[in-house]
């Protein structure tokens, strides 16, 4: 049972006993610094059902908890504010329980029922860029958390492989490419294929300009660019299963995946599955055929399929084209259904997609809803905000994105920069030095877009980030590090149980502790890598003070000693352990 659980049973009887009234619920807070106690009960919200002054109220509720529960041991009451203080015995019994848990804060119990996470999903168009990487880190981090709060999860992505984007890139490659290919040029195919994209964007503006200046309005050109015309075409083979345009489009496509598994090796994340929209439409066209059927969805003069949403705020959405062609919400639905056609067991789904997005998803799941899927209620969008650079915008058309494997390679470039001037990797072998500086510059772009609330718009600086002091993932790798090298030097046995009296500081830190399994369980209702982000921080500065102010390894006692590095090695755990869930490395040396 939980402190807060423990109290409030305890709190709901002294309100019964005391004033013959009964509580509903008791709400906690952390005790504010500047007052003795280790929780604290808010006595406000009681009167309700309490009448009288709030602090005689407190007063009372205090001193029945002093008399009923073993492991209060004082209380004050400031305003309408119960602040309690818990014994020290209580701590170091849980502290007992958990030493030796290295998978400490998890559910590791695993439930029957399936979340499926999707992340990434981009066009086949152009390689991955620092946009994605917000995308990729907060699906995966979600992911994981969900995981390791108990439930079962898979990770998969839909992948955006049909479309007008994707024949601009194999036009331009047609008419400019000369045959070349990934192996003949030594690029990445996901760069080969973004080239090409550019390319198809310049000769398009190129053939604007002409146009205009033949006496075209802007609008016209725009519409008559011949390059354009020739990808609409292009297109409309395509789904006529044109055999010539489809073995282009898997050549081209199969290049992009190529490059993209790389990236997403070098990043770290993993899927268990992948869905293409090529695939999903088609599925979709005959479930809107059902819709049809049931009135769901009605069919316009045109012949267009809508759905009319204005009873429940929204508008009238378009389905299926007049000349039958699919939009993206006939490819959302089939993949939804799909993909519980593939796996029954799943009971919600996660969607980490842009906020620019956000109306398109509160659409989709009330279709979903309306055509009778009972996990329609437990669907989600992971809506996030865009990544900034200090110049400004990215834009793929005009090549001014900032590459993912551009990024991660200048990350570990500048992590290596900051190591030298630190001077502290005496002993490393050259290839050991290298996998350091790996991990310190992917910890830092991970921790720095994760420890964002998901909602909110970043700027991300990646000197800023790569900052080995203040609220970034190098300083928290550090200071596991060093609780590595503590470990180490420790030259005795330190498994066994002690009792001792605890300073200040190490009863900080587990009650730090004890806050990680409620903060991964708080995380993954929030679905907000930026609650485990921000608890590692806070943790980390607590062990930091109780470094600088607590002897470990030169403690007046053996039992203290012992105590001290077993608390140690519990805060590291609990860094590698949050870290996980974000997908940050923690180097044993730094």
């Amino acid at each position: 049972m939980s402190l807060q659980d423990l109290l409030s049973q305890h709190v709901k009887a002294a309100v019964a006993n005391s004033f013959s009234a009964e509580l509903d619920t008791v709400e906690f807070q952390a005790t504010r610094k500047e007052f003795a106690g280790d929780i604290t009960v808010v006595v406000f919200p009681m009167l309700r059902v309490v009448k009288g002054n709030p602090v005689v109220i407190g007063e009372t509720i205090g001193q029945y908890l002093l008399d009923n529960v073993e492991d209060v041991k004082a209380f004050n009451v400031v305003k309408g504010f119960l602040n309690i203080e818990i014994s020290d015995v209580y701590y170091l019994k849980f502290f007992n329980t958990i030493k030796d848990d290295v998978a400490y804060g998890y559910d590791l119990g695993g439930k029957d029922e399936a979340t499926m996470v999707e992340y990434s999903s981009p066009n086949t168009n152009k390689p991955l860029h620092l946009g994605h990487i917000r995308n990729v880190l907060l699906g995966y981090s979600v992911a994981e958390i969900l995981k390791a709060s108990g439930r079962k999860v898979y990770k998969t992505q839909i992948i955006n492989d049909r479309g007008i984007h994707i024949c601009k890139s194999m036009l331009a490659w047609k008419r400019y490419g000369n045959g070349e290919t990934p192996e003949s040029t030594g690029l990445k195919g996901d760069k080969l294929v973004g080239n090409y994209y550019v390319k198809f964007d310049k000769e398009y503006k190129a053939e604007i300009e002409t146009l205009i200046a033949e006496g075209q309005t802007e609008e016209d050109a725009k519409k008559n660019a011949p390059i354009l015309l020739e990808a609409q075409e292009m297109l409309r083979k395509w789904e006529s299963g044109d055999e010539q345009i489809v073995a282009l489009w898997k050549k081209m496509n199969q290049w992009v995946y190529d490059g993209f598994e790389v990236t997403y090796k070098a990043i770290g994340v993993d899927f268990d599955s992948y869905y293409y929209e090529s695939n999903t439409y088609l599925l979709g066209k005959e479930f809107i055929a059902e819709g049809l059927k049931s009135g769901v969805f009605y069919k316009k003069e045109d012949g267009s399929v809508w759905c009319d949403l204005t009873d429940e705020g929204l508008d009238e959405k378009i389905v299926l084209r007049a000349d039958g062609t699919a939009v993206y919400m006939t490819q959302d639905i089939g993949t939804a259904i799909q993909r519980v056609k593939d796996h029954p067991d799943i009971n919600g789904m996660v969607y980490t997609v842009g906020n620019e997005q956000d109306y398109h998803f509160k659409v989709l799941f009330l279709i979903l809803k309306k055509l009778g899927f009972d996990w329609a209620k437990n669907l989600h969008h992971l809506s996030y905000g865009m990544v900034d650079l200090p110049s400004g915008k990215m834009k793929s058309r005009e090549g001014t994105v900032v590459d993912a494997d551009d990024l991660v390679d200048e990350m570990a470039k500048t992590a290596e920069e900051i190591s030298k001037e630190l001077g502290k990797l005496d002993g490393y072998s050259e290839e050991e030095k290298k996998e350091l500086y790996r991990t310190i510059g992917l910890g830092a772009l991970k921790y720095y877009i994760l420890k964002v609330d998901p909602k909110k718009r970043i700027l991300f600086d990646p000197k800023e980030s790569i900052d080995f002091q203040g609220n970034t993932g190098p300083f928290i790798q550090y200071t596991y590090a060093r609780i590595q090298s503590i470990l180490r030097k420790a030259d005795f046995d330190y498994t066994k149980g002690v009792e001792v009296s605890m300073h200040e500081k190490e009863k900080e830190l587990l009650k730090q502790i004890k806050l990680f399994p409620e903060v991964l369980q708080q995380s993954a209702k929030e679905y907000s890598p930026a609650l485990v982000a921000n608890y590692t921080y806070d943790l980390v500065k607590l062990y930091n003070s109780f470094f600088q102010n607590v002897s470990i390894l030169g403690a007046e006692t053996q039992d203290e000693k012992i105590f001290r590095v077993q608390l140690s090695q519990t805060v590291g755990n609990t860094i590698k352990n949050a870290f996980a869930v974000l997908g940050i490395g923690v180097p044993e040396r730094m």
